[in-house]
């Protein structure tokens, strides 16, 4: 049987700030003199040993001091994890003898194993991620002259019933860990080349894979520390964007704590049209969405605009009133529109615009005053474009007959039998 498809459009729990998560599912060590093991819980890989690849520094140095050593060693393990991709604790030439042998009995570096690599004539890789419950999730590196972006999951699957995404039809299992999430970066440097001029190959980082990044906060947190820690990624927090459907206590959390950029899925310019695409927007319609979105860039100097996504739908909401609607709506906000021609995937019940529809809606956003981007299509040779992800979930949503229900509610474009 073929693995099942999943997309890289953007998934959401419902309700509040999402689930929760931060290390219950991973034992705590703490020291005791010979480094004994306490579990309160088994891990997601059902090891007894601590994974410290997702621990940010803050955090690593308080584990250290559980452990009887001094806090300045969660730098020195960072730099070998994270700078110079090392996972073997032998090898750490400034750790002691006896704490890289003890490190070796309690704790691990684990990386997701690569189940599938392909790479496509554009230059963009493509790795499927068997996780160690059997799940999968998927990985894009985009390449560029100048940047090399790294598309990256949240969550296994997706708990919002987005009806142009391919992830939605494969239903929600589980947020991912901190390690998890990491780990897709700490692979894409280690495995792809480092072009000349740059000491890393990813430059850029971008939550639009698999999930919504608000509905796994912490995890999702504690991945971005560890981005823009210097002594880890050292990336800038311009380069690191979030994407999210729209969770909005979660939003605003989010404004409070760091300064990351921030992408927002809106795909419509009204409840009416995007309670169908996006159903989280019947939780949290578009006023309060916006309202969100302008204190996240009330200081302008950190947050200074949003980037909101629009899929281009054919006959449904790529027509000039739609864009003239959208002009309308988006006129107070600091934004920057990003057009995504939609990404056919099998069984999708909407075609992707012709190149004059998608042109014709940037011309009229554009004359507005709007700074807009159509988005190049990259990879979709080898099912790597925006919402062609493909992946493996055990669902634990009933998701098909909510998608039944979802596809019948919405106006059929010509040709398109939903």
């Amino acid at each position: 049987m073929p693995a099942p498809r999943l997309g890289a459009e953007h998934a959401a729990v419902y309700g509040g700030t999402g689930t929760r998560h931060r290390h219950a599912l991973v034992p705590t060590v703490h020291y005791t003199g010979s480094l004994t093991v306490d579990t309160e819980a088994m891990s997601v890989s059902s090891s007894l040993r601590l994974n410290l690849l997702g621990l940010p520094r803050e955090h690593l140095a308080r584990q250290f001091e559980l452990w009887g050593e001094r806090s300045f060693r969660a730098t020195q393990l960072i730099k070998w994890i994270h700078q110079r991709g090392v996972t073997d604790f032998a090898v750490m030439s400034d750790l002691s003898k006896g704490l890289r042998e003890k490190l070796g009995e309690v704790a691990e570096i684990t990386i997701p194993e690569i189940a599938l690599e392909r790479r496509s004539d554009d230059g963009t890789v493509k790795w499927v991620l068997r996780l160690a419950d059997g799940n999968a999730i998927e990985t894009v590196y985009i390449p560029e002259d100048d940047r090399g972006t790294l598309c990256i999951s949240s969550q296994v699957g997706c708990a919002l019933d987005c009806t142009f995404c391919s992830t939605a039809q494969q239903g929600f299992n589980r947020n991912l860990t901190a390690h998890e999430i990491i780990g897709q970066l700490w692979l894409a440097n280690n495995r792809v080349p480092v072009p000349e001029g740059r000491s890393r190959a990813v430059t850029n980082v971008v939550f639009m894979g698999m999930g919504e990044p608000l509905a796994n906060f912490d995890a999702v947190v504690e991945a971005i520390d560890l981005m823009l820690d210097d002594n880890a990624y050292g990336l800038s927090k311009r380069r690191v964007t979030l994407s999210t459907s729209g969770l909005v206590p979660a939003l605003d959390r989010l404004g409070d704590i760091t300064d990351v950029a921030l992408a927002v899925s809106l795909h419509a310019p009204n409840d009416a049209l995007r309670d169908r695409l996006v159903p989280i927007n019947r939780k949290y319609p578009i006023r309060e969405l916006l309202a969100a979105c302008r204190r996240y860039t009330r200081d302008g100097g950190r947050h200074h605009r949003v980037t909101f996504e629009y899929v281009l739908l054919a006959g449904i909401n790529d027509q000039p009133e739609h864009a003239r609607e959208l002009i309308r709506l988006l006129r107070d906000v600091p934004c920057k529109i990003n057009l995504i021609p939609f990404n056919p995937f099998p069984g999708a019940p909407f075609v992707r615009p012709t190149e004059a529809a998608v042109r014709e809606f940037e011309r009229l956003l554009g004359t507005a005053g709007f700074v807009t981007i159509v988005r190049r299509t990259r990879g979709d040779d080898i099912d790597a474009a925006c919402g062609q992800l493909v992946g493996q979930v055990e669902d634990r949503s009933r998701r098909a007959p909510r998608m039944i229900r979802l596809h019948a509610e919405l106006p059929a474009p010509a040709g398109v039998r939903l």
